[in-house]
């Protein structure tokens, strides 16, 4: 039987996945075509959505070899009014369209290794028996029928696996804590308030594969002697609550969660709380602090949540990506993991690849590759085809590293050392149009919003250090207002009570280390180089490349332009708003910035 799947995770549904899907199950003829309409998540490849895949039989083969490559087809960029033709010429007529075929999917994919996302883009993450079909809930019945609790935590711990969440803290030790820790009730946490600009790795996961998060946290629950679990999801991810919910339910019915799992004498039962959207949340004091319906502020520790967590009780919290490792970490043993990666970061990471790159989306790698593999052998580069500027690692809470140091391996301590951190695996790449002072004044004006308000140096500092930028990039700034941001920014780091403090300065410390200079155009010289910051920024038109179409002056709403028919048109400084929108109407491309 045929199947025609598409794609629907949160970056299908917004590109029109829903009217494609919608369209086949309109026109489709099962009794004519003989194919099934199915539906899966994010394949990774969001730059080409809405994807479509035609499987030529139920079969799916072996990645990457001939024998796959015959069984299937992947279509890119599909719309509704593309669906018709897919269905006449494709399944009616056997005839491959080569042009709206994803023909570098080879390519995107040759460096991936893919462990978290196994499934994402697979299987339909709607239902429990497609997960099942391709060896789901077999790790949680091993960990159950085969493995004592410390097996599987030397297990977790002999992969080297480490919490991919940001901080690194390696998760068999985490799991060692908890399990020793002495109380007769436990809980497991999976954070999956995701709230980096750029990041949408575990929603991606979420949404794609859910049941691979509740199998990690049973397995998790059934190595430190826990009986309840919180998925913590920001609301803001509907598509992924909604595919939680569902899974859970289905997971409950098929015994993998409740009372008595798999006959074992094992209980264990997960809830969903939807975070609110305060990225301070995603801290794991303050989100504990959420779910008991307090307001999210951190705490100090110790005590640790393993020790003392959710309700005073010993808690262990993993991210999504983390948890998303555990079965096939059981599944496949530990050396079969740490057979990836470098000596002290091992396995696996997954990036959400953004901004300024020709192929965004997420991509899954071996630690130890570069980001200039991942930017350029995988992301295709940047959209203007030049070199890449700076990649911003970590988000809010990360670093700008410029593109002379893109040899720099995937490694917590390599990244770290570069004044930027891994993070959760947010990955923006920037390109040379960009601003490296609006960027730091960008990210810091985020964490300074979400700042909860606790550390007088979180709150006040990054306040202060917000508007020395804002006035830079308006040409007020002074010489001296280097100095102060650097001392403000280790004063913060030093002082402040929770990660998102002890890190907030990071971007504005790594674009001065890096991009000094342009700090210095902006201060010194009053120009920015990049041509973004608006106060720093003439408009012009170019006499050569003015055709006098007049489209210029009646866009303009500042009566700014003016000039006579099929003559060059000029711009009045005084009068101009910096709008833009001369740029954005000229056909001629004569209107430039200086």
């Amino acid at each position: 039987m045929r199947e025609v799947i598409v794609g629907l995770g949160a970056c299908g549904i917004a590109a029109g996945g829903i009217s494609v899907y919608d369209r086949f199950s309109e026109i489709l003829d099962p009794q004519k075509d003989d194919a099934r309409l199915k539906q899966t998540g994010c394949v990774g490849m969001c730059y080409r959505e809405v994807l479509v895949e035609i499987i030529e039989d139920s079969g799916r083969g072996v990645l990457h070899t001939p024998e796959f490559q015959k069984q299937r087809t992947l279509y890119g960029d599909v719309t509704r009014e593309r669906v018709d033709r897919i269905v006449e010429e494709h399944l009616r007529a056997g005839k491959v369209i080569e042009e709206w075929r994803v023909a570098e999917e080879h390519e995107v994919l040759a460096k991936q290794k893919r462990i978290v996302l196994r499934n994402c883009g697979k299987i339909d993450p709607f239902s429990i028996d497609a997960y099942l079909a391709v060896g789901g809930y077999q790790a949680l019945a091993k960990a159950l029928k085969e493995l004592t609790p410390e097996q599987i935590i030397a297990t977790i711990a002999e992969s080297g696996l480490r919490g991919r969440g940001g901080a690194g803290f390696p998760t068999g030790t985490k799991w060692r804590l908890a399990r020793a820790a002495k109380d007769e009730h436990k809980y497991v946490i999976c954070n999956a308030d995701e709230g980096d600009p750029g990041a949408f790795m575990d929603r991606s996961t979420l949404e794609g594969d859910p049941h691979s998060i509740l199998e990690g946290m049973a397995i998790a629950a059934y190595a430190i002697a826990a009986d309840q679990g919180y998925i913590y999801v920001r609301a803001e991810y509907p598509h992924a609550v909604r595919r939680l919910r569902e899974a859970i339910s289905q997971a409950e019915a098929k015994g993998y969660l409740g009372q008595n799992i798999l006959g074992k004498g094992f209980n264990f039962s997960i809830r969903l709380k939807e975070g609110a959207g305060a990225f301070v949340c995603g801290e794991e004091t303050a989100l504990i602090a959420s779910i008991e319906g307090k307001r999210g502020m951190p705490r100090v520790r110790p005590p640790f949540p393993v020790e003392a967590g959710l309700w005073g009780h010993p808690t262990c919290i993993n991210n999504v990506e983390t948890l998303a490792n555990i079965p096939w970490i059981i599944m496949n043993g530990a050396k079969a993991f740490n057979i990836y990666g470098t000596e002290n970061s091992k396995g696996t990471k997954v990036f959400a690849l953004a901004g300024k790159v020709k192929r965004g989306g997420l991509v899954e790698v071996p630690m130890g590759i570069t980001l200039n593999e991942v930017i350029y052998d995988i992301g295709g580069g940047t959209l203007t085809g030049g070199p890449f500027k700076a990649v911003q690692m970590g988000g809010p809470s990360g670093g700008c590293i410029p593109a002379s140091l893109g040899n720099t391996p995937v490694d917590y301590e390599k990244i770290t050392a570069t004044g930027a951190i891994m993070g959760s695996g947010g990955m923006v790449v920037m390109d040379q149009g960009t601003c490296m002072v609006d960027v730091a004044r960008f990210f810091l004006n985020f964490t300074q919003n979400e700042s909860c308000g606790k550390c007088t140096f979180c709150r006040i500092g990054t306040k202060r250090m917000l508007e020395i930028l804002e006035r830079i990039c308006v040409g007020k700034g002074e010489e001296k207002d280097l100095k102060n941001l650097a001392e403000l920014g280790e004063q913060i780091k030093s002082s402040s009570l929770c990660g998102l403090g002890q890190t907030a300065p990071n971007p504005v410390l790594t674009t001065i280390r890096y991009f000094k200079e342009e700090y210095e155009a902006h201060i010194k010289d009053k120009k920015c180089p990049a041509k973004v910051c608006a106060a720093l920024v003439d408009y012009y038109i170019n006499p050569e490349l003015c055709n006098g179409c007049l489209i210029c002056i009646k866009s303009c709403e500042s009566k700014a332009i003016s000039g006579e028919k099929k003559k060059p048109q000029t711009i009045d400084p005084a009068k101009c708003m910096k709008c833009a929108k001369c740029i954005t109407v000229c056909r001629q491309g004569a209107v430039e910035k200086r």
